[in-house]
């Protein structure tokens, strides 16, 4: 790898983001950290980052809006070669029935968790093109396990939106797969982060543990662990896939 190597982590502030940042920052990697509001947590893991002999930097932005992504993107090729983008920002409301959701609801979910992902994977796209094939370059997108599930009369647009960014995965990979670049997917099951709070069930992760299969919530460490492993030369003849983390559902 090369020292000017980087990867972005988008909404890697906390959770299973934050994870993936700073094992993508043990890989080797200079880790753009994206976060909206939380600079003091994204900060937090740019200083864990520096402890462990690593190197990161701050992206702040929106990544469901078009000109704000642009800019990222362009903050970022300050700092070195795009070889590595994350796709890991996702929101999800107040549980409901499709009854229950209005327009502007769905519109922000479906901007956020599958618009603004595509919007990304544009500018990661036109950036690893030109780059030398030999050089590895992969883009993973985080999806959910309730692109599976369905999520009925919890969050089906929340669901939707992750089946459409499988499918979108499934697509892209297959373009650009001529140029040496690798897409996958990681389906998080469920998983003991912040997100359940956003839900209305910040207690989500424990309470439902005995419809898991292994009896248990997962860890964004695990999650992110796979995420990294999908990053690194073990996965590198892995293209279009995408690797269920979620106890057995």
């Amino acid at each position: 790898m090369t020292p000017n190597s980087i990867a972005i982590v988008t909404g890697s502030s906390r959770g299973i983001g934050r994870q993936t940042a700073l094992m993508l920052s043990e890989q080797g990697y200079k880790v753009g950290v994206n976060f909206i509001q939380d600079r003091v947590s994204a900060q937090s893991l740019i200083n864990d980052i520096d402890c462990c002999g690593g190197q990161g930097f701050l992206l702040p932005g929106d990544m469901s809006d078009e000109k704000t992504i642009c800019d990222v993107f362009e903050q970022a090729d300050k700092h070195g070669l795009l070889r590595v983008l994350v796709n890991n920002v996702g929101i999800v409301a107040q549980q409901s029935s499709l009854l229950g959701m209005d327009s502007q609801r769905i519109h922000k979910i479906i901007d956020t968790n599958l618009i603004g992902p595509m919007l990304c994977c544009q500018q990661a796209v036109k950036r690893m093109m030109e780059q030398n094939p030999k050089d590895k370059r992969c883009i993973i997108n985080i999806s959910s396990i309730a692109s599976k599930t369905g999520s009925p009369n919890e969050y089906v647009d929340y669901a939707a939106s992750k089946g459409g960014l499988d499918s979108f995965t499934i697509g892209l990979a297959k373009e650009v797969a001529k140029y040496g670049i690798r897409v996958n997917g990681v389906r998080p099951g469920t998983v003991d982060t912040d997100i359940h709070r956003l839900g209305g069930e910040p207690e989500r992760a424990k309470s439902i543990a005995k419809i898991i299969p292994m009896q248990r919530p997962g860890t964004a460490h695990e999650v992110g662990k796979t995420v990294a492993w999908l990053a690194s030369d073990e996965a590198s003849y892995m293209t279009g896939t995408i690797i269920d983390v979620a106890g057995g559902l």
